[in-house]
């Protein structure tokens, strides 16, 4: 067997790995799966034999009825749909991925230190203030307004898949300038999502629900490492975000903050439990147990004491991270795509991203603009004033020229673009949901638009 390195800034697979590179393994594999569920998406929505087919799907109610005698039957989780299934519950074990993510770098990666931190952090606060101010003059005093945190995010499936697709005509500073980038932009994402995309906020569930991360946090100082601990008041937090205004995803985001980092058992209790274990293993030898076929009761018993040592010795982060990587990258973000990416285009129109109507908007404009033209110019303002204030370094290897064409990789904004787009039109009257079809549109284009020419930048700058 053959022991293939994977580059560190490759998302999810950061640690060398060994074994045949699999499709899944393959930095462009999820942007390629995604791309092919928007596709599917849009197909179903349009398609006269399916159109109405896939929107029934995506309402198909899914609430619990309690009956309750003398009373009125209560619905739980109210309103539950396939569609709000996807984004309230299975987009917060993406989150929850997120913030595991975002912890690791902070504390070991490439945000741990103030000197690696620094950089990607202007750099990113950057490329969320250029997009939204565009965004922000495009359609001040519209309806549109409230959609400035559409263009703001990055997503780093899509840029990493560009990036591994253009080889070395990347330098790998840079490569790992834009994985830290978009991991600080996550992060702000997420804050923005938290504060500004939330609904009216019901205190005394949101004050509950704090005594509870205070419990968790008490667990946590006493060090309890076991899952069941944590997994518990999990659920309880995220009936008590979904209930209580703030978005139910930001549940996934603070218990990532909340489990411990460090293992169950330390590196001397590992050598030592495993030379008492090999030492038992040794000893059967030659007894007549011996004779049976391996592993005989004695091995069995002990290989099960090796296999819960080595899982004890695996932080509950690390553990949980490694386990949902590949549930959140080819199953949670495909159905994401195929449950929100499925636009009824009713009116061509929608394709006039740069159309503007008057009180409406051109939300289609600003989105398209922020993302093809505000992210690029946002991250390399940003970083050129870090680096001329000496509060950043460059990356190694790296030429202005480079970083701004890197930087176009930016405005892919696919995943939190329209997590966010939903969030922002969701809740209209039914003759406003074409703002959140047009912004998806605006959306999808203009991450091709900076895919595109951000691979050609990076062409053209690599040749000179």
């Amino acid at each position: 067997m053959k022991t293939f390195p994977v580059l560190a800034w490759t998302k999810g697979y950061r640690n060398f790995e060994t074994g045949s590179r699999n499709f899944s393994r393959l930095p462009w594999a999820q942007g390629v799966i995604l791309l092919s569920c928007v596709l599917v998406a849009m197909l179903l929505a349009n398609l006269p034999f399916t159109r109405d087919f896939y929107h029934s799907v995506l309402a198909t109610d899914l609430s619990i009825s309690i009956l309750i005698p003398g009373h009125e039957a209560i619905s739980f989780p109210r309103g539950m749909t396939v569609e709000t299934f996807v984004n309230d519950i299975l987009m917060v074990v993406f989150f929850f991925t997120v913030g595991l993510e975002i912890r690791r770098e902070m504390v070991s990666g490439e945000l741990s230190t103030p000197r690696k931190a620094i950089m990607p952090i202007i750099a990113a606060l950057g490329g969320v203030l250029a997009p939204a101010l565009i965004y922000i003059a495009v359609n001040h005093g519209t309806f549109a307004a409230g959609g400035w945190g559409i263009p703001t995010a990055t997503d780093i499936a899509f840029a990493v898949g560009v990036m591994s697709i253009l080889g070395d005509k990347v330098p790998v500073s840079l490569k790992v300038f834009l994985t830290a980038l978009a991991i600080a932009d996550d992060l702000i994402a997420i804050l923005v999502v938290a504060i500004f995309y939330g609904g009216t906020i019901n205190f005394r569930l949101l004050g509950i629900a704090l005594i509870l991360i205070l419990l968790i946090l008490a667990m946590r100082y006493l060090r309890e490492k076991r899952t069941w601990f944590y997994f518990i008041p999990s659920i309880a937090i995220w009936i008590l975000f979904y209930y209580s205004g703030v978005h139910a995803t930001m549940s996934g985001v603070v218990m990532a903050f909340l489990l411990p980092m460090e293992p169950r058992y330390s590196k001397a209790y590992f050598i030592r439990h495993e030379k008492l274990i090999h030492k038992k293993f040794v000893e059967t030898e030659g007894t007549e147990e011996d004779n049976e076929a391996f592993p005989n009761v004695t091995q069995r018993y002990l290989l099960r004491k090796i296999s819960s040592t080595s899982k004890g010795s695996i932080s509950l982060t690390d553990r949980l991270e490694y386990a949902l990587g590949p549930w959140v990258n080819f199953l949670i973000m495909p159905l994401f795509a195929l449950a929100n990416a499925g636009v009824q285009i009713t009116d061509p129109s929608y394709f006039n991203i740069f159309r503007f109507i008057p009180e409406v908007g051109g939300v289609g404009m600003g989105i398209f603009l922020g993302l093809v033209v505000g992210k690029p110019f946002g991250i390399t303002l940003a970083s050129w004033i870090a680096v001329k204030t000496k509060l950043g370094a460059m990356p190694d290897k790296a030429t202005w020229p480079m970083l701004a064409a890197v930087a176009c990789l930016g405005g892919i904004g696919f995943t939190m673009s329209i997590f966010v787009d939903t969030l922002s039109f969701g809740e209209h009257p039914e003759s406003m949901q074409q703002m959140r079809d047009m912004g998806k549109i605006a959306i999808l284009l203009g991450s091709l638009g900076a895919g595109v020419l951000g691979s050609l930048l990076i062409s053209l700058v690599h040749k000179k």
